[in-house]
């Protein structure tokens, strides 16, 4: 990689933000406050107590430059991925859902801005699931291996291979809203919209800096110890979790059937004549599905069948 087109250490702090206003946001899951003066990225961090290989790595992915994950921190770069995910579920989650309740008339009869809503919720609900585990499973895993030790039956590559971008769905929500809300001139819902595009955006890059920096940094970290011979551990639980996870979201092709009729408004017996079963067997399919998706409600079922392609949000029924 070419240098010239990284941010260095000793750039000036103030330099980095003027060229790209996002850089905010990462200093502040850096803990990283303004006020900095002329003071360089390496004064800055040192003041801070920030690791400045690590944080130049995830600016310069950011802003597009040249990066390296071979030097970086995993704690440090842990640290700033926590403080992204409470970023996004203590303030700027809540604060879209406040301005879409301000922008939408969730009166009664009004079900289109009710469904927008309950969209959001279930959508809110996911990213927490997704940042949750990656709090909880992940990161914990990680900090075994800073301490030398590997999991035998677990590697990151798992983790990589079921890591899905959570910021498509987002956008998903937002197609549904543009396309399914019809008042006109409502400044308040624009904003609302602008905003979620920039959080999208910002999950988005979010995940990549996960997927581009934190996973293959860990690679390096598990090669490492596996070339020095470090001694494997079982976790009663790295069977099964997996296992379980794949079962849980799993359905099946009449299932899938099934969520995409529940979507398009119908009942269980026009599903059962569609389809031509008995209504006690759609009922029975229609709890499977809320047992293996952890989904019980019509509009939970609606996002999931939209984010994964079970219907087109033409054929959403929301009156």
């Amino acid at each position: 990689m070419n240098d010239s087109n990284s941010y260095q250490a000793g750039d000036k702090m103030r330099d980095l933000v003027r060229n790209n206003s996002e850089l905010i946001l990462v200093m502040g899951r850096f803990d990283i406050s303004l006020g900095f003066g002329d003071k360089s990225v390496r004064e800055v961090c040192r003041t801070h107590r920030v690791d400045e290989k690590t944080f130049l790595a995830v600016v310069n992915y950011v802003a597009g430059r040249d990066f390296h994950f071979g030097e970086v921190s995993l704690p440090s770069l842990i640290r700033y991925l926590k403080q992204s995910h409470e970023y996004f579920l203590d303030f700027n989650l809540p604060s879209i859902r406040r301005k879409l309740i301000e922008a939408v008339d969730c009166s009664e009869g009004n079900d289109i801005a009710m469904l927008i809503i309950r969209f959001y919720d279930e959508y809110v609900q996911a990213v927490r699931k997704h940042m949750e585990y990656e709090n909880d499973v992940v990161f914990s895993y990680v900090e075994q291996l800073s301490q030398g030790h590997l999991k035998r039956n677990y590697t990151i590559s798992e983790f990589a291979s079921k890591h899905a971008p959570i910021g498509d769905k987002l956008k998903e929500l937002k197609d549904v809203i543009i396309r399914c809300y019809p008042e006109k001139n409502n400044y308040l819902l624009n904003a609302a919209l602008l905003e979620i595009i920039s959080c999208e955006q910002d999950l988005t890059s979010h995940c990549m800096i996960e997927d581009k920096l934190f996973v293959p940094a860990v690679k390096l970290i598990e090669q490492q110890l596996r070339e020095k011979g470090a001694t494997a551990y079982a976790d009663k639980t790295d069977q099964d979790a997996p296992d379980k996870k794949d079962k849980l979201e799993t359905l099946s092709d009449r299932e899938k059937d099934i969520v995409a009729c529940v979507t398009k408004g119908m009942s269980n017996k026009e599903i059962a004549e569609e389809l031509y079963l008995s209504v006690h067997t759609v009922t029975t399919h229609r709890r499977n599905i809320s047992n293996k998706l952890q989904i019980h409600t019509t509009a939970g079922l609606t996002i999931y069948a939209i984010a994964n392609k079970l219907v087109n949000i033409e054929e959403i029924q929301v009156g």
